[in-house]
Order: structure tokens, then C-alpha cells, then sequence
């Protein structure tokens, strides 16, 4: 199935009831009176998050919703019916804008968060509503309100602890697959990757990582080159990067070149990614004949405060240390994390 995160649909809540015109005609009531019941409320246009879908492939077709109108008032000073509330499903991680001004109306990132986006006209009311002391007979009544409509901007979010990034072929596939479950295309070709892919890596103490095989950058993808924003943002909601580079014999650029370009387009495209935690991996060693750059290499990155590793994907060499750091990542991030929730006083 085709991974699709980004979806433009058009939203349309139902209109209100008209209010009804009637008059009593009862036997045994005196001088009658009007009778004409409210018009019912139209239904609310409403976008809930879900656990259960992973992509915005619905949307990919049907691209007009629309909610139940109010039903009209009757005589009796009978009101009519709500029009039922329309519920669009959409994955955890999706943030929801007005296609036209581009504002912010949610980012669902919790199962079952909801948003409405188009609320529903309010009903007619009947001419029994109007009955004053000089008015006892009122011989009109209201039409329903029109339900709000608008365009609506999808865009899913991954929402994972730790993102792989790197240029094409550095090994992030790989890398995934040997973490987690997960079974990403492989093959020695750029773009292998063409939609984000998640794993989870199951540590010794019980704890699990979510981790996000990003699509490979080039130079220029702040601005749109290679598959640029199309993977970028789902950078946005990681909490920590693993760096690949390619430090074997047959690299087709410098390890620290690759790595400062790399970063230069995240701290382009948003300055906030550049100051995610990262972990540097140095992969390929199994096919590197000078051992020396490794030393030279965990000097470098450590002057620059990243920590780093060498490994080898084919031998599994330097997994286990790799792991390690990953475990030591994702404790200091839980507990900033927990003492963010101590800090206002929330506990879920």
C-alpha cells in the first residue's frame, strides 16, 4: 500500500431546520395559539485521531464530506431532530489546517483527540418562539442556519522516539531491519526508501523505541530538492536522530563533509531539528581497510558533543554498543520528559 500524508478535502457541517408555522386547533383550548416547533441543529463536522490507520489513503478518492442537516420543526411545538455529528478518521499525527489561511486548527498526536472543523447551522426557530403579550398570533418563523464548510489541509506527522537520517545508501534501511521487525526495501540504489518506515527496538529492561527510517536527503532538500519536504517534517515529531555515514572504502564523499551537509539542511529547513540529540554511526566497516579513520572519527564527533559509533551491519560488529547508546538516549529523554510532566503538575 502507498503511504500517503498529505490530503486535501472539503468539509460541509449540515444546516439547521427551518422552525415550522402552525397553529393550535384543539377543542377545548381557548383562542389556539401558534404551535410551530424549532428547527433541529445541523450536524458538526468532526476529524478524531486513530490509532488503528497509518496513512491518509481514504482521502486519496473521496475528497467531499458532508454532515446530516437539522431536520425542520412541526406542529405540536414538535422540534426537529439533530442532524447526526460526522466523524472523519484520520491517523494519530495528523495536523489539520484551513487550506486557505493555513491556520493550525489541531495537531492530533493522542488516540481519540477530536476537532471540530466545520460546526453545524443552528436550527429555525417556530412561530411559537415568537408569541409575545401584543403578538399572540405570529404567522412566520426562521430558516435554518447554513452549516459552515471549508477546505481542509491533511498532513500526517510519523510520530516516532528516534529518526534514522543520512544520505542515500548510507545504511538506514538496513540498519532498521536489523533493529526491529520492520522489513523496509533494500537495495544499492538512491531513494530505496521512498516513505518513512517504523520499527520498534525491544530493550533488556522492558522498554520499547519507536524508531522512523527516514527517506534519504541530498543537498538542497530544505528547498525542495530530492524528496526534500516530503520527509522532513516527519523529523519534526522525533525526539532524538541517528546520523548515518558511510565510512567504508567505496563512500563517495567525506564522513564529516556528508555529516555537516546533512545538518545544514535540517537546520535550514527548521532550527529546531538541529538541536535534537543525535548519535553519529559510522557504518560499513566491514569494507574499510584503514582502521585508523574510526579513532580519528570519535574525536572529531566528540569535540563537536556527538557521540559516535563504528559498525558493520553485514557483521553485526559494534550493534551491541549501538544499542547501548540508543538505551542511554531514550532514558534522558523519558526522564526530561517526566520532569516536564512533574514541572505542571500532570500525571496521565
Amino acid at each position: 500500500m502507498r503511504f500517503i500524508d498529505r490530503a486535501k478535502i472539503h468539509v460541509k457541517a449540515g444546516d439547521g431546520g427551518n422552525g415550522c408555522v402552525a397553529f393550535r386547533r384543539e377543542k377545548y383550548v381557548r383562542m389556539g395559539g401558534p404551535s410551530g416547533g424549532n428547527g433541529g441543529k445541523g450536524g458538526d463536522v468532526i476529524i478524531m485521531a486513530d490509532r488503528s490507520l497509518k496513512t491518509l489513503m481514504d482521502f486519496r478518492y473521496k475528497k467531499h464530506f458532508k454532515a446530516e442537516r437539522g431536520q425542520n420543526g412541526s406542529g405540536n411545538n414538535k422540534h426537529g431532530k439533530n442532524g447526526k455529528d460526522l466523524i472523519i478518521k484520520v491517523p494519530v499525527g495528523t495536523v489539520v489546517k484551513d487550506a486557505e489561511t493555513g491556520e493550525i486548527l489541531a495537531d492530533l498526536i493522542k488516540h481519540g483527540q477530536k476537532v471540530v472543523v466545520a460546526k453545524g447551522g443552528r436550527g429555525g426557530r417556530g412561530n411559537a418562539a415568537f408569541k409575545t403579550a401584543t403578538n399572540q398570533a405570529p404567522d412566520y418563523a426562521e430558516e435554518g442556519q447554513p452549516g459552515e464548510e471549508r477546505w481542509i489541509e491533511l498532513e500526517l506527522k510519523l510520530i516516532a522516539d528516534i529518526g534514522i537520517i543520512g544520505f542515500p545508501n548510507a545504511g538506514k534501511s538496513t540498519l532498521i531491519s536489523v533493529l526491529s521487525k520492520a522489513k523496509p526495501k533494500i537495495a544499492d540504489y538512491p531513494f530505496t526508501t521512498l516513505t518513512p518506515v517504523l520499527g520498534v527496538l525491544h530493550l533488556d529492561y522492558g522498554k520499547t523505541v519507536v524508531i522512523a527510517d527516514i527517506p534519504g536527503l541530498i543537498e538542497g532538500a530544505s528547498e525542495g530538492a530530492g524528496l526534500g519536504h516530503e520527509f522532513l517534517r516527519h523529523i519534526e515529531r522525533t525526539k532524538a536522530l541517528i546520523h548515518m555515514i558511510d565510512i567504508s572504502d567505496q563512500r563517495e564523499r567525506d564522513p564529516l563533509e556528508a555529516f555537516e551537509i546533512i545538518n545544514k539542511e535540517l537546520e535550514k529547513y527548521s532550527p529546531k531539528l538541529i538541536k535534537k540529540p543525535q548519535i553519529v554511526v559510522g557504518n560499513k566497516i566491514d569494507m574499510l581497510s584503514d582502521k585508523s579513520l574510526i579513532d580519528k572519527l570519535k574525536k572529531e564527533f566528540s569535540k563537536r558533543g556527538y557521540p559516535f559509533v563504528a559498525v558493520s551491519l553485514i557483521t553485526k560488529e559494534g550493534l551491541e554498543q549501538l544499542i547501548k547508546l540508543i538505551s542511554e538516549i531514550y532514558e534522558k529523554i523519558s526522564e526530561k520528559e517526566l520532569n516536564k510532566i512533574k514541572e505542571k503538575g500532570v500525571f496521565n
